[in-house]
């Protein structure tokens, strides 16, 4: 059963733990711990001959157990404070304003009943971060990142930071400073979406470098600072606190991967599935290879077998034949000798029917070039007769043209008693008046003769009697 089932808020509960325990985390711890171990070393000192002997021979002595390995050499007022050259100090006495001291890894003489001096290291400070956030969409997001800072001015950090912690100089300045990162990160993701906050960080990175850069170096590099200087800031994971929500925003992806990796078994079954059907398609091939290979090899043994027979029947009705066909060849012969004379006797029959035929159309052929040697004398004869006619008739054409109006006007009396001996006897007798006409003239001749022509030729009237 989960919490919000039982009623309780997780949220809450875990907020107010880690504010309880930031409270006791900011508390110093100086009062502990000079209670507790001044005390002890005087007396651990005085108990100890080894220290005895030690502040005799002036060996140094380490002051407290720390994380900067400072020496204290020489007694009583008389001492030499020996500091690495990788840790800042600070040394002041009663009754100066100022430091005598204050640099990374001076050494100094050191009086301890006017002097107090405090060491911190110089090193890269890391500090890790671990945001719980509520995005926009009112969800929980775990934000993890680190931050890392080193002192850049020690004469201001020593003054605006406390560094009393004597195990851990950085403890309180770390505490501070994660607590400024972490504000930053939870004020940056709650105006941020759950997928912006998974896929970029670079918002809430720059976002968180820029507030703590503001508080650590100051605004536009003024004296607001508190010394330090950010070397770098890093988001390394962001997490959805809600398993449920984080494996709702998976499924898209998961559901597309599985997806492409069903669609992957799919196609490997089906490469699979071809080629096994390829496989069984290439036995299947091969074992009907075989069958028709084996198949082939008995119908060859059984052909040859049945060769063998046929050949062995073969021989047998051969050598039954062979004195049958010895027999009736001499017949074949006999035959083939009337057979030889019938075909002379027919090739000479043959011969003489092609020659007398040969000369029958030899005949016919000189009688066709006589015929037509006489249709050809008498075509040129009519051919020449036709042309006499034609220059007789032009010559006679030329001549009565060149005939004058007396000639043919005489010529037409000549002709006319064979005209009229030609005419039918008349029936009724017609007068013609041909008068108006110039017979002097052909045109005037041949009108006379027309008009009777005409008159003559006009049928009879039937009312008129005797018709």
């Amino acid at each position: 059963m989960s919490a919000a089932d039982k009623g309780s808020n997780a949220y809450l509960e875990q907020v107010v733990a880690q504010q309880a325990v930031l409270e006791d985390d900011l508390k110093s711890r100086r009062g502990a711990a000079v209670a507790g171990a001044a005390p002890a070393a005087p007396a651990a000192r005085r108990a100890s001959p080894l220290v005895k002997r030690d502040g005799a021979l002036g060996v140094a002595e380490k002051l407290t157990p720390g994380p900067v390995d400072v020496r204290i050499t020489g007694f009583w007022r008389w001492k030499n404070v020996l500091v690495p050259p990788n840790a800042f100090v600070v040394h002041t006495r009663r009754g100066r304003a100022k430091p005598l001291h204050i640099g990374l890894g001076e050494s100094f003489r050191f009086n301890p009943a006017t002097d107090s001096f405090l060491v911190v290291p110089g090193a890269t400070q890391t500090i890790l971060i671990n945001a719980y956030c509520v995005c926009r969409e009112l969800q929980g997001v775990l934000v993890q990142g680190y931050v890392q800072w080193i002192i850049q001015d020690f004469g201001t950090a020593y003054r605006k930071l406390d560094f009393g912690d004597l195990e851990d100089p950085m403890r309180l300045v770390n505490l501070q400073l994660r607590e400024q990162a972490e504000a930053a990160i939870k004020d940056k993701v709650a105006t941020m979406g759950v997928r912006d906050v998974l896929s970029d960080k670079q918002p809430i990175i720059e976002e968180l470098t820029a507030r703590l850069r503001a508080v650590a170096e100051g605004e536009d590099n003024s004296d607001q600072g508190l010394g330090l200087r950010i070397v770098t800031v890093q988001i390394k994971e962001a997490v959805v606190s809600s398993s449920r929500l984080w494996e709702n925003l998976q499924k898209p992806y998961r559901s597309e991967q599985g997806q492409i990796a069903r669609l992957a078994e799919l196609q490997a079954e089906e490469a699979i599935a071809q080629r096994e059907m390829a496989t069984e398609r290439l036995k299947e091939t091969q074992r009907l290879e075989y069958e028709r290979e084996l198949a082939e090899l008995r119908a060859r043994n059984e052909a040859w077998q049945f060769d063998t027979e046929a050949a062995e029947r073969l021989r047998r009705t051969q050598r039954e034949h062979d004195d049958a066909r010895a027999v009736s060849e001499l017949e074949t012969e006999t035959t083939l000798h009337a057979l030889r004379m019938e075909r002379d006797r027919h090739a000479e029959e043959a011969e003489t029917g092609r020659l007398r035929i040969e000369r029958e159309q030899e005949l016919k052929r000189l009688e066709l070039d006589g015929e037509l040697a006489l249709a050809r004398s008498q075509a040129q004869s009519d051919h020449q007769r036709a042309l006499l006619d034609v220059e007789r008739a032009r010559l006679r054409a030329d001549i009565e043209n060149q005939q004058t109006p007396a000639s043919l006007q005489a010529l037409l009396i000549a002709s006319l008693p064979e005209i009229m001996a030609k005419l039918p006897k008349p029936q009724e007798v017609r007068t013609v008046s041909i008068n108006g006409t110039d017979r002097t003239t052909v045109s005037g001749l041949l009108a006379e003769i027309a008009t009777v022509v005409g008159a003559l030729r006009s049928p009879l009237d039937p009312d008129q009697p005797g018709s």
